[in-house]
């Protein structure tokens, strides 16, 4: 049996790169596959689809029907608006940038339990700690005022969109219906 071409995966000499190089290609995956979630900008951005709601009701349909739709876009929008916010806070870009690494590393990345010390650490708790060192750390570096009207126009953008944007046209796979109805599993 020849192995002409073939590259060897399990007898590497070192083992520690396989293993971070191994991670990093899940993470890629991972990243992809979140991108991947992303709607075309062609389709949000439609202006034959904008239009005034019929009522409040009509209004607060489309609002979840768009943001469970649209969610990864939206996300793209909020990071965005947040982090042209910190462009004349350079302290407060590199600590959103630091923690953004640690968020994706500690948590999204994440494949087995965290382990400290010999003990597994539960993931709510891996959340709460990262929340609270993320804001603690932003709140620290004086661009607390930035942050919190970087966070309310990217509300006010997001809901404007969201109400504006017809639903006729949009067609939910199975995998997102769970998140278009209401309560008592009526359709929204």
């Amino acid at each position: 049996m020849t192995t002409y071409g073939t590259i060897p995966t399990s007898s590497s000499p070192s083992g520690s790169t396989s293993a971070s190089g191994e991670y990093i290609a899940r993470a890629k995956d991972r990243i992809k596959a979140g991108l991947g979630a992303r709607r075309p900008w062609k389709l949000m951005f439609d202006f034959r689809s904008l239009n005034f709601a019929h009522g409040f009701g009509d209004a607060l349909t489309r609002l979840r029907y768009n943001a469970a739709y649209f969610r990864m876009n939206y996300a793209i929008i909020v990071l965005l608006i947040l982090f042209l916010s910190l462009l004349w806070h350079p302290i407060s870009l590199i600590v959103l940038i630091v923690m953004l690494a640690a968020w994706l590393f500690l948590y999204f990345l994440r494949d087995e339990p965290l382990v400290l010390f010999g003990r597994t650490v539960d993931d709510r708790i891996v959340l709460i700690v990262l929340s609270v060192v993320t804001i603690v750390l932003l709140f620290l570096t004086s661009a607390t005022m930035n942050i919190l009207v970087a966070l309310l126009i990217s509300v006010v953008v997001v809901a404007v969109h969201a109400t504006l944007r017809k639903t006729e046209d949009l067609h939910v796979g199975e995998e997102n219906a769970g998140l278009m109805t209401g309560p008592a599993g009526s359709s929204a």
